[in-house]
């Protein structure tokens, strides 16, 4: 079996079927909200993370197949006056895990944004999302917060 994990080339063919294809399989399964992408998520995708500078996806493959994606957006911290990169979704393909693939392609982006000057690396996972959870704390991410008595941070959102 053949793990590669690389950073995605938005202009590669390959890539450009591999991210809407694995981000579909995410959106379907429970914790990605169980449904599917629209079409024209679908068909646009790679062309508008193009178009953003600040975007970048790593992907996974086994034995040529695509198996995972990590989207990436850099962002800034104003307390620490340096980028940041939000990683905003994590996927491996059920048939794959278990084989260390999503440490493989976090490890990659962790090596990324310290190229970029990044102070840190922010994700948001679900409470009850306990392998995840393990996977972050193994490669050394831990709960948000500034001080104990002020709590942790929850992720809100608000849509428009």
């Amino acid at each position: 079996m053949n793990i590669s994990v690389l950073r995605a080339d938005y202009e590669n063919p390959e890539h450009q079927r591999a991210i809407p294809f694995l981000l579909n399989e995410y959106a379907n399964d429970p914790q990605g909200g169980a449904e599917p992408l629209s079409d024209a998520v679908l068909n646009s995708l790679v062309s508008e993370l193009a178009k953003r500078p600040f975007a970048f996806s790593v992907l996974a493959f086994v034995d040529q197949k695509p198996a995972g994606l990590v989207n990436c957006f850099e962002s800034f911290s104003t307390f620490a006056c340096k980028p940041l990169v939000n990683i905003h979704d994590v996927c491996v393909l059920k048939a794959y895990r278990g084989l260390g693939i999503s440490v493989k392609m976090l490890d990659l982006v962790t090596q990324i944004a310290s190229e970029r000057g990044c102070c840190k690396l922010t994700l948001e996972v679900l409470s009850n999302n306990s392998i995840a959870k393990s996977v972050y704390k193994k490669v050394g991410f831990v709960a948000y917060e500034l001080a104990k008595e002020s709590g942790s941070a929850e992720f809100w959102h608000k849509r428009i």
